[in-house]
């Protein structure tokens, strides 16, 4: 059954999926990155419902080229962020889908995760901002042995000026201005900090 028609594929039809869901936050985030911004994609309040985060998964790989769907073995996703797009973008392509940890500070398969030797790999985020935890991912994956040909996410806020090292295929990407600790604006550092993030750091 064909869907393509009804999937989100503009920014402002992924932005409207995020305001339905209430997964848009205002306010003052201090983002995983470190840096601040008055806005949040909560993406985990956006997969809450399996639906709409099949929905979205279908939308993130009916944007990725065939030639590379056609060459991946399996999907790999950074913890926590990752797991739920990730496990959704693996039903869409029929293939497994394994996620990175870090309890001790580096990404590493757990759980009894393997990947064949050689394995092709698509990685999938959620959010990329600086592309720093991507990156991690995409090592770690080789040391594990496989081969990230790809990345694809929900999100890209860096509006195409990251460089993960591999094809990268956001759905949507939104410039929300971020800032760093010694420049946020007075009107916003008026605002009590929220620590959205999985991360502790």
């Amino acid at each position: 059954m064909n869907m393509t028609a009804s999937l989100p594929h503009t920014e402002e039809e992924v932005l409207a999926e995020f305001r339905a869901s209430g997964a848009l936050l205002e306010g003052h985030f201090k983002l995983s990155s470190g840096k601040h911004s008055g806005h949040y994609l909560q993406c985990a309040r956006v997969l809450m419902n399996p639906a709409r985060a099949a929905r979205l998964a279908e939308a993130i790989v009916a944007g990725i080229p065939a030639d590379i769907i056609d060459q991946v073995d399996v999907v790999v996703s950074p913890a926590m962020g990752g797991i739920i797009v990730g496990h959704e973008v693996a039903r869409a392509l029929g293939k497994d889908a394994l996620f990175l940890e870090r309890p001790e500070g580096a990404f590493h398969l757990r759980r009894g995760f393997a990947i064949n030797p050689g394995a092709k790999v698509l990685m999938v985020e959620d959010v990329v901002t600086t592309g720093l935890s991507s990156r991690e991912a995409i090592a770690a994956v080789a040391r594990e042995g496989g081969e990230v040909i790809a990345e694809c996410a929900l999100i890209d806020r860096s509006v195409g000026a990251v460089d993960l090292g591999v094809p990268f295929y956001p759905l949507a990407a939104f410039d929300f201005p971020t800032y760093a600790a010694g420049s946020i604006p007075e009107e916003l550092a008026r605002v009590p900090i929220t620590k959205p993030g999985s991360r502790k750091d």
